[in-house]
């Protein structure tokens, strides 16, 4: 993978659920997260996290996708790192290393419904 090409520790999951479990056993530093993931999407495993309110909720999280409308999923699901597929791999590495640095914790857009 090229995040870990460029000297990053990285750990994959199959799916969200396993992305969880994998978050809540050793807490990483960031998270990417594609939106369309089987089991748990991106957007639900990011709320997931951010529920939890067990340190994870403060991650950084990058969402990168394809979908249509990535700005508007990476507005509910509070974070400023998303990239559009298919992406420059150095634009990739640029975003990770400013998520890294910036630290910036998602804040999730809770709608209340009536």
């Amino acid at each position: 993978m090229l995040v870990e090409m460029a000297g990053h520790c990285v750990r994959e999951a199959a799916n969200g659920r396993e992305g969880m479990q994998a978050v809540t056993e050793n807490r990483p530093d960031l998270v990417l997260l594609d939106v369309e993931m089987p089991i748990l999407t991106g957007p639900e495993m990011a709320y997931e996290m951010f529920i939890r309110d067990c340190g994870i909720e403060k991650i950084p999280i990058i969402l990168i996708s394809g979908v249509v409308g990535l700005d508007e999923v990476a507005e509910m699901v509070g974070t400023r790192y998303f990239l559009t597929k298919p992406y420059d791999p150095e634009a990739l590495l640029k975003l990770v290393n400013r998520a890294l640095r910036e630290h910036a914790p998602p804040r999730p857009k809770l709608e209340v419904r009536r």
